[in-house]
């Protein structure tokens, strides 16, 4: 998985590429923890357009991704998912927790 990381004002945002699995763990936390310890940052936006598979390890991934960013006063944004990763998502009833655009 490639994972890019973009910042615009109070908005940081991680693209994602490739299969979003347990594979992913290492790279995703490294791309997100600094991202939570900076001030200067009200909300983390995962872009999920290039993602072609998503298993349940990755939900666990933003579960606690959304924990963490919660502690530190910050929102999560999913987006762009595509059809199959947003059915996922949905199955997994993320609309509850998450913004989903």
């Amino acid at each position: 998985m490639d994972i890019k990381v973009t910042t615009s004002g109070s908005v940081a945002s991680i693209y994602m590429n490739g299969r979003f699995d347990f594979s992913a763990h290492r790279a995703f936390k490294e791309a997100y923890d600094p991202l939570l310890q900076q001030k200067g940052f009200t909300s983390l936006e995962i872009n999920l357009a290039n993602v072609a598979y998503m298993d349940s390890s990755a939900l666990g991934m933003l579960l606690l991704l959304h924990e963490r960013a919660q502690a530190e006063g910050k929102t999560v944004v999913l987006c762009r998912a595509n059809s199959t990763v947003m059915q996922i998502l949905d199955i997994a009833n993320f609309g509850k927790l998450f913004t989903i655009r």
